[in-house]
């Protein structure tokens, strides 16, 4: 470590190698600038590029003359787009009606879903902590957007309400105890 700082102590310790020319930085700036905007050469053996008139055209043959002259091409555009009348286009399709003759005899018809289960019943003490968990945050909302004084009470009930809903929403959930025959780690057989 002391042999690679004292390197660094010499190289800034001596002064840079002059050429004897000194660099005129406002010549070079203005080489960049009267550069700009101007296209450097293509690589040799590059093929440049076709204008935008020429796409349409054929290539050039690479090989040289063909058996005769070549006869010029008319110019084509270079694409075209497909304009369809007014009321008429892809997105004016519209799909015939199904009708009983489509489905033959393996074809089971129209699935109709089965009529969903009954949501379960709450109990009162569910519906005390959902009104918590969702009242208290209006509550305390509605005192900050009205203006009220965030009085003891109104922060207790508040708060309160939002944290013991949260708790016994949290102490009320189901747990999977009830399956405590563990198979193993492996395939049951």
């Amino acid at each position: 470590m002391a042999e690679h700082d004292s390197d660094r102590d010499n190289r800034e310790e001596r002064e840079p190698d002059e050429q004897g020319v000194p660099f005129d930085e406002d010549a070079a700036w203005r080489a960049i600038v009267a550069g700009y905007g101007t296209e450097p050469p293509d690589p040799p053996g590059s093929k440049p590029f076709k204008p935008v008139e020429d796409l349409a055209l054929p290539e050039p043959d690479a090989t040289g003359d063909r058996d005769g002259p070549a006869e010029p091409r008319a110019a084509r555009p270079l694409g075209s787009s497909v304009s369809f009348a007014p009321g008429v286009g892809p997105r004016d399709h519209v799909a015939p009606e199904p009708s009983d003759d489509d489905f033959d005899a393996d074809d089971e018809g129209h699935f109709v879903p089965p009529e969903p289960p009954p949501l379960p019943v709450a109990d009162a003490s569910a519906k005390f902590a959902w009104l918590g968990v969702v009242g208290g945050p209006i509550l305390l909302l509605l005192a900050v957007v009205l203006g009220w004084d965030m009085t003891w009470w109104l922060a207790t009930v508040g708060i309160g309400g939002f944290l013991g809903g949260f708790a016994t929403l949290v102490m009320r959930m189901r747990t999977d105890d009830d399956e405590d025959d563990d198979p193993g780690r492996g395939a049951v057989v």
